[in-house]
């Protein structure tokens, strides 16, 4: 098992490389960051002194390289909006978005898993059809559309949650501050609940029809025994999905955090790209793709540490 750790831990360093070297990349196409700042009867002079005290002035591969070696010792640069150093804009907003995308993959985890389960064991009936009905609305629904929906219906018209923002000061989870999580954890636990549903319900459907558990019935199971049996074979590949679906919240809230103004990457992310901040956006990318990196490398353990055949193929 540390074989295989290690292992992974060793693919994982070119693909954090090759992330960092994308973000750096695709975020400069969008032209000079300066001009945001610049009002537009700025001098030359003016403009030459900015580009030096952020490092455009540098060749793209000194910048790149300078960017590197500042973000593994910890800086990932000033904001060019706000002056203030980027990492400390991102840390604020990753607490905020990292408690709203694991509410809503509970939410859409452990409703999605219920659901397909319940879909695979009572395939053809009218349970599956209303769980699989359930799954294809949860996927087909545009969520920031049913944000605004719900934000009218329970914040406008019952006035029952409030509609926007996290709360006064800083989060607690007490039942002031949960009324405001509601909303938007519910709009994007309906996407993975869907993705779920499905995938469990076809996992399940197939592993039924294994010869195995025509065998375990044989021997006198239980039906309770033998749903474990079926439970431990679907939930490598169920893993793998629900890691996917979590690294998806993380990294893309944009549309919920704008529509609820929840205080996450999210919404830092659209007011960088407005504004265009080019060091709060790189390094925002930067921390959200190393959450995406990381969290694929603890689903990769815990599918190896659930079914020992991954780690002898």
């Amino acid at each position: 098992m540390l074989a295989y750790v290690a292992k992974r831990l060793l693919y994982a360093v070119p693909v954090v490389f090759s992330v960092a070297l994308v973000c750096f990349l695709l975020v400069h196409l969008a032209g000079d960051p300066l001009t945001s700042v610049l009002p537009p009867d700025a001098s030359a002079e003016l403009a030459a002194q900015l580009k030096s005290a952020y490092g455009f002035d540098k060749p793209l591969p000194v910048q790149f390289g300078l960017w590197i070696w500042k973000a593994l010792n910890g800086d990932l640069g000033t904001s060019i909006a706000t002056g203030r150093p980027v990492l400390d804009e991102v840390r604020n907003a990753v607490g905020r978005t990292f408690i709203l995308a694991a509410t809503a993959a509970c939410l859409g985890f452990l409703a999605g898993g219920f659901l397909g389960l319940v879909a695979g064991y009572y395939r053809d009936t009218w349970v599956d059809k209303l769980a699989t009905g359930l799954a294809l609305a949860g996927v087909s629904v545009p969520h920031y559309w049913l944000g605004m929906v719900l934000v009218i219906v329970f914040s406008v018209q019952l006035a029952w949650l409030p509609a926007v923002g996290s709360g006064p000061g800083v989060w607690a989870w007490d039942l002031e501050h949960l009324r405001y999580l509601v909303l938007p954890a519910v709009t994007m636990a309906v996407i993975p609940m869907g993705i779920i549903t499905r995938t469990v319900r076809a996992l399940v459907g197939d592993t039924l029809s294994l010869d195995f558990v025509d065998g375990l019935r044989a021997k006198g199971l239980r039906e309770r025994q033998v749903f474990v049996h079926v439970v431990k074979n679907v939930a490598p590949t169920a893993i793998a999905v629900a890691g996917l679906q979590l690294g998806y919240l993380l990294g893309g809230s944009i549309l919920i955090e704008t529509v609820f103004s929840w205080p996450g990457t999210g919404l830092l992310l659209n007011s960088a790209i407005f504004q265009r901040d080019l060091p709060l956006l790189q390094g925002t990318i930067l921390v959200l793709a190393l959450f995406f990196v990381a969290l694929n490398l603890i689903v990769d353990v815990a599918q190896a540490a659930i079914d020992p055949r991954i780690q002898r193929s």
